[in-house]
């Protein structure tokens, strides 16, 4: 029984990896179509999107029977529930994703988004988001804190690409409508931050127990 209990949690573990290869897809495309202002790509991305959709209910599925076919001792039962609470956050990382794509889709935006930090951001929250996912399945507590660590990065860049656009509306570079949208896609990538330090957190838990009384990001 307990080696059947250890296969399925491999096949977890597969499909997290594979999930979080999805997510780490869509940042990096949105990133791409944001540069180069590709449309098509970002037409992509919302496709991409269902994708992690699906994945995230197998994953469910996955867990539930985990649960309840199984008797889990207690640090098991830790890394399945913390699995649980990892695949919405995953999901709203390619959700916001697609609302990043969706942008590009609709709006010009070229103009003034090369003197943005933004492509920064992007590469900055894939890079949180893969090392949230290396450090579930690793064991990582070390990597996991550095996760948590590392979203003052995406917090700091997003205050100066806020600054550098209240700049920007002050000269008048830009449309008030570009630089309302380049805000909310800095914003969006804000936020997958937050999920990525939600993921690392729940890696924490699963691996001692405790979970930090921050408010996580909805």
């Amino acid at each position: 029984m307990r080696d059947l209990f250890l296969k399925q949690l491999e096949e977890l573990h597969t499909m997290l990896i594979e999930m979080g290869a999805l997510c780490e897809s869509v940042i990096e495309r949105s990133q791409a179509a944001l540069m180069q202002e590709d449309r098509g790509a970002a037409a992509e991305i919302i496709e991409k999107d269902s994708e992690i959709d699906m994945k995230e209910r197998e994953i469910e599925s996955m867990c539930l029977k985990l649960l309840l076919q199984q008797q889990p001792v207690a640090s098991d039962l830790r890394k399945v529930s913390a699995a649980l609470k990892m695949i919405t956050d995953m999901e709203r990382i390619g959700d916001q994703a697609a609302d990043i794509a969706e942008i590009i889709k609709t709006t010009d935006l070229k103009a003034p988004v090369q003197e943005l930090r933004l492509g920064e951001m992007a590469k900055a929250t894939m890079k949180m988001v893969s090392e949230s996912i290396d450090s579930f399945v690793k064991n990582d507590l070390i990597l996991a804190k550095k996760v948590i660590d590392d979203d003052d990065i995406i917090d700091n860049l997003f205050l100066e690409v806020r600054d550098e656009l209240g700049r920007m509306m002050q000269v008048q570079e830009a449309t008030p409508e570009q630089l309302f949208d380049l805000l909310m896609i800095a914003k969006y990538y804000e936020r997958i931050g937050d999920h990525a330090t939600n993921i690392a957190e729940w890696v924490v838990f699963s691996l001692t127990g405790e979970h930090r009384s921050a408010e996580l990001v909805k």
